[in-house]
Order: C-alpha cells, then structure tokens, then sequence
C-alpha cells in the first residue's frame, strides 16, 4: 500500500511506461490477434489499458479521461497516443488534487470500502496483468516484445547467450 503521493507517483511513472512501451511495439495488424475466439483481441486488450484509467475517478479524481462509449482508435499508434494522455491526465490529477492524508480514507466501490491506498496497488496490478496477456499475444502475432522487468529470451539471443527455458 502506499503512503504518500509521491511514492505512488514514481511507481506509476515507471509502471506506465513499460505499458506505453508495450503499447508501442504493437502494429495495427496485431491489433486483431487473439488467443482464442471468445477471448478480447489484443487491440482490445490495449484499450482496456485504457479505458481501465477512469478507475481512478471512481477514487474521487477528476480529470479528462476517455469520453462514455467511445471507441478506440483504429490504429496502434492512436491507442498508444491516448494511453500516454490519460497517463499524463492522471498523474497531474492525483500529484495536484490529493494530498498523502487522501490515501487514508476509503471509498465504497462496487458495494465494498477499499481503502485509496489498497485501491492504488490493484490499479498497479491490473496494468502488469493485462501487460502480460499481450506481450504472449504479441508473441504470438510475431512481434517482438519490449523488455519488461528484465530480458527477453530474445534479448539473450541477441547478446550471444543460451536463454532460458
């Protein structure tokens, strides 16, 4: 759990940036890829990542995130550019609107309390989940996955050593 802003902040930074880069590997064909046939593709996936920001606003922040409804953008690239944007409306919200008192108090969410704090690592933890199903999917789609919290098996290839198994 977190206990002042500005650690939040940091670990937000650093966990949305590996999303953004995930985000950015993708081509508007990989889009489509999915794992099975009743399961989200992974351009699905990523607007997910998303949409999944206006979470916050359940928290009590107000900022601009994605319009009710709204569809995502057709190519990778537009998927990638909203997500930095709502990243950065996100970050100006929470560092200009609560203070480390804000992560004390609780919210009622979907019928349950949840402390601010409590609520901050599940949104962490939902971004690294959803980043895992895609890099498979981008695997999968014969896209190269960008390093997350260490090296790829192709990133050992490429240095000369033995991945892995």
């Amino acid at each position: 759990m977190f206990t002042t802003i500005t650690n939040f902040a940091a670990e937000w930074e650093k966990e949305a940036e590996l999303t953004a880069q995930v985000l950015s590997g993708l081509t508007d064909e990989s889009l489509q890829r999915r794992i099975d046939a009743d399961r989200r593709t992974l351009g699905a996936l990523a607007w997910h990542l998303v949409t999944s920001i206006d979470f916050m606003t359940s928290l009590g922040l107000d900022f601009k995130g994605v319009s009710e409804g709204a569809k995502a953008p057709e190519s990778a690239e537009g998927i990638a550019e909203e997500y930095r944007r709502i990243n950065q409306a996100l970050l100006e919200a929470v560092t200009t609107q609560w203070t480390d008192d804000t992560l004390r108090e609780s919210r009622t969410i979907g019928g349950g309390k949840w402390p601010i704090s409590a609520a901050l690592r599940y949104f962490l933890m939902h971004q690294a989940h959803h980043r895992g199903q895609m890099t498979v999917l981008m695997r999968q789609a014969g896209l190269r996955p960008p390093e997350i919290y260490g090296p790829t098996y192709d990133t050992w290839v490429d240095k000369g050593k033995a991945p892995l198994d």
